[in-house]
């Protein structure tokens, strides 16, 4: 693979964030978690990341061989379509995938099919590339409360629904931090302010479940953490109001979905009212960058979390 330099960001305690660069800088990282000369990366990002993470391996002067497991919080390509590729680069890794999710990264034809039923077929592949299967021996199933260690570093998987059922989450005692893939929202690094970080949820399709995210950010936060790891974007502190955000703009969510639940045009009207809700919220949280930022750095959010949420209300109907 062509040599391409990471964007590293070392957030201490033996773990870096890498940008995996998935269409802009600061959306989407990989975390690469080092212990005893061995490590691991949670999540993976899409193909196009495989080259970023095996140079952040050589800056911290590992090689692929030391890489003992490839942790998947759950299986959106935004998370692991680049799993396949990386893990063949790698000799020496297991990669471990929440049980609803395992056979589909060792068969990712239906995964494939429902990406294109997302995107469509072309973005589909602009933005993921030819997905590469998983050899099945290579992959193990995280089992809730499952412990892996590598390096005299113990990390435990907690299944948390809500965003998706094929999600898991990583505890880290020796962080003192939980790896959250897409259960705790997402907190983009650029409307981070002098009141601390900012913090939305991902509703995106198909498996959203409001009491189940709700749940989910529970189970978080009885582990009792003082930082988390999330895939957008990496590493927050503020934990204690951070989860009560989440709670308070899940319940909003799902109040805006509710609102146009009778609407032929309902995802087009949830689209424009989350970006208001998020818009005010963001203003009260002292971003002062201006609505044209604010669009741009969440139109694609809001594109698919109020498909997501249309995905809830039709599953409601049934």
């Amino acid at each position: 693979m062509p040599q391409q330099v990471a964007r590293t960001t070392d957030t201490g305690d033996g773990i870096v964030a890498v940008d995996t660069l998935y269409m802009r800088p600061s959306l989407d990282a990989s975390h690469l978690v080092m212990s005893g000369g061995r490590a691991a990366f949670v999540d993976t990002g899409p193909n196009s990341s495989v080259p970023l993470l095996l140079d952040a391996l050589g800056q911290y002067d590992l090689e692929p061989g030391d890489v003992d497991y490839v942790f998947l919080t759950h299986i959106h390509l935004d998370h692991a379509g680049g799993a396949g590729a990386l893990m063949q680069e790698l000799p020496n890794a297991l990669c471990v995938i929440h049980p609803r999710g395992a056979p589909h990264m060792a068969d990712p034809a239906k995964l494939i099919a429902g990406t294109q039923g997302v995107y469509g077929k072309e973005k589909a592949f602009e933005l993921y590339g030819n997905i590469v299967p998983i050899d099945a021996r290579r992959i193990v199933e995280a089992g809730d409360e499952d412990s892996f260690s590598f390096g005299g570093r113990d990390f435990r998987a907690l299944h948390t629904e809500g965003h998706a059922r094929h999600h898991y989450c990583l505890h880290d005692p020796q962080s003192r931090g939980v790896f959250t893939g897409d259960s705790f929202g997402i907190s983009y690094r650029e409307f981070d302010t002098g009141n601390g970080e900012f913090i939305f949820p991902t509703t995106t399709p198909s498996h959203f479940e409001p009491t189940e995210a709700h749940k989910a950010v529970d189970r978080i936060m009885a582990q009792d953490p003082e930082k988390l790891y999330l895939t957008h974007y990496s590493r927050v502190d503020d934990v204690e109001r951070l989860a009560k955000d989440m709670h308070g703009c899940l319940d909003g969510f799902v109040a805006i979905a509710r609102k146009h639940q009778d609407r032929d045009d309902r995802q087009a009207l949830m689209q424009d009212d989350l970006f208001e809700f998020l818009s005010d919220r963001l203003v009260a949280h002292g971003f002062d960058g201006g609505r044209d930022t604010m669009w741009s750095l969440l139109r694609f959010d809001m594109i698919l979390n109020s498909q997501g949420l249309d995905a809830w209300l039709s599953w409601l109907e049934k």
